[in-house]
C-alpha cells in the first residue's frame, strides 16, 4: 500500500467530510439507530446494498477515463468524465447529498491543485468519486487500494459522526471499525470487478433519512 492513499483517508484532509452525517443524524434522532448494534447494522446495510456501492464500483472506470483524458488532453475525453459525473449525481436521491458530493469534489480537486496535481486545464466542477479517482491516478495507487479507501473513509466518517450524535466511545468506534474491515474487503474485491451500472441498490431508508435530515428543528451537521 502506497503512504499517499493514508493521506488520502485521514480525517485531517480538509474537505469538509467530517461536517455531514449523511442522514445518521436524523435516524438517530428519530431512535432508528440508538446503539453499537443498530449502528454497526446501519453501516454493514450501506456498504452491502446502499448509493456507495455503485460509486465504489465506479472508481476503476473513473481512473481508465481520467488516465486517458490526463494523456490525450482531448475534449472527447474531457465528454466521457462528465458524463460519469452527472451520471453519478444524479443517483443521488437527495439533493442534500448531490451538494455535499459537489463540495467535498471540488475541494479535494483544488487541494490537489494547490499540491501540483491539476486536472488538466485546473477543471474542479466534479463531484466527490471523479475527485476521488483523480488523487488515485495522481498518486499511482492501486485501483483495488482505491476502492477498499473510499469505503474505509466512508465508514470513518460515520463512526466520527456517530461519536457526537450517540454515547458510544472512541474505544467502541474503532472496535466497529475495525469489524467492518471484512466487509469492506470483500465489498471492494466484488465491487471492483462489476459494470457499476448493472448495480441494483435498496436503500430506501438512507435515501429518506438524507432527505428528511433538513426537517429538524437543530442540527448538528450540515444538510
Amino acid at each position: 500500500m502506497k503512504l499517499e492513499l493514508l493521506q488520502l483517508i485521514s480525517p485531517s484532509l480538509p474537505v469538509g467530510a467530517f461536517s455531514y452525517s449523511e442522514g445518521l443524524e436524523w435516524l438517530v434522532h428519530n431512535k432508528k439507530v440508538y446503539d453499537e448494534t443498530t449502528l454497526f447494522n446501519w453501516i454493514e446495510s450501506e456498504l452491502s446494498r446502499g448509493q456507495i456501492t455503485i460509486e465504489a464500483s465506479s472508481i476503476s472506470h473513473l481512473m481508465r477515463a481520467l488516465v486517458n483524458w490526463k494523456d490525450h488532453q482531448d475534449v472527447q475525453y474531457k465528454l466521457i468524465v462528465q458524463e460519469w459525473n452527472s451520471w453519478l449525481g444524479s443517483l443521488r436521491d437527495s439533493p442534500e447529498v448531490r451538494s455535499q458530493q459537489k463540495q467535498m469534489g471540488e475541494s479535494l480537486l483544488q487541494l490537489l491543485i494547490d499540491m501540483d496535481y491539476p486536472l488538466p486545464g485546473n477543471e474542479k466542477k466534479f463531484i466527490w468519486p471523479i475527485a476521488w479517482a483523480w488523487a488515485g491516478v495522481c498518486w499511482d495507487i492501486t485501483k483495488i487500494d482505491m476502492v477498499e479507501g473510499y469505503l474505509y473513509s466512508w465508514v470513518a466518517n460515520q463512526l466520527s459522526a456517530a461519536l457526537r450524535l450517540l454515547s458510544l466511545g472512541p474505544t467502541k468506534a474503532q472496535q466497529l471499525q475495525k469489524k467492518s474491515l471484512l466487509l469492506i474487503k470483500s465489498q471492494a474485491s466484488y465491487l471492483s470487478q462489476q459494470n457499476p451500472k448493472e448495480i441494483w441498490i435498496s436503500d430506501v431508508g438512507a435515501i429518506m433519512a438524507q432527505q428528511s435530515h433538513i426537517e429538524l428543528y437543530s442540527r448538528l451537521f450540515r444538510n
